[in-house]
């Protein structure tokens, strides 16, 4: 069985969500950083938490908080990035925090495609598009993301379809939905 590493991205400036950071937003009384946790933990092997801020907090729900190594609020790829550089294992899987009811056989299903179709990163998609910031990234890919990251690119879909890549269909559009907005909170529990 191959094990796999896993990163939930909170270290975005949550600007849609008025500037708060959106890991501790809660949903139901309980922060979104939580719900990913519960939903996404199970399914890898070693687990980081992608913060630019407030990392002592990150750091008290006991993983390890990997901030990004490229400057300047740089998106989910420098997330990324700053925990492949810290992963031990051969498969990065990432989700972001603010999507609480992602599925729970996210990682299988992606490492599955990554097996049929040779692929070096899935991503999931639903019938309304890829949805590129849940996705499993071999560790042989660090090199191609830093040089991309360095020359200033930033966009997750154009990263990942310069390399090997597979989307991998998932039917349940609502266990993709982002909570950026304070409105957003009000949306009834997908599951």
């Amino acid at each position: 069985m191959t094990r796999v590493s896993g990163v939930i991205l909170a270290g975005g400036r949550g600007t849609r969500m008025g500037g708060v950071d959106k890991g501790w937003v809660e949903l139901d009384g309980k922060p979104l950083i939580v719900r990913a946790i519960e939903r996404f933990g199970p399914q890898v092997n070693e687990l980081f938490v992608s913060a630019n801020r407030g990392l002592e907090r990150y750091e008290t729900l006991g993983y390890l908080v990997v901030p990004d190594i490229v400057p300047g609020f740089a998106g989910p790829l420098a997330g990324l990035h700053a925990a492949l550089s810290n992963a031990r294992n051969e498969w990065l899987a990432s989700c972001p925090c603010d999507s609480p009811w992602l599925p729970t056989d996210l990682v299988a299903r992606l490492r599955r495609a990554c097996v049929t179709a040779g692929a070096q990163v899935a991503v999931a998609r639903t019938a309304s598009g890829p949805h590129p910031v849940f996705a499993l990234v071999q560790r042989t890919a660090l090199p191609v993301l830093e040089g991309y990251l360095h020359s200033g690119g930033r966009r997750v879909r154009e990263w990942y379809r310069s390399m090997p890549h597979v989307e991998v269909e998932f039917e349940d559009e609502a266990a993709f939905a982002n909570l950026n907005a304070p409105e957003d909170l009000a949306r009834p529990s997908s599951v």
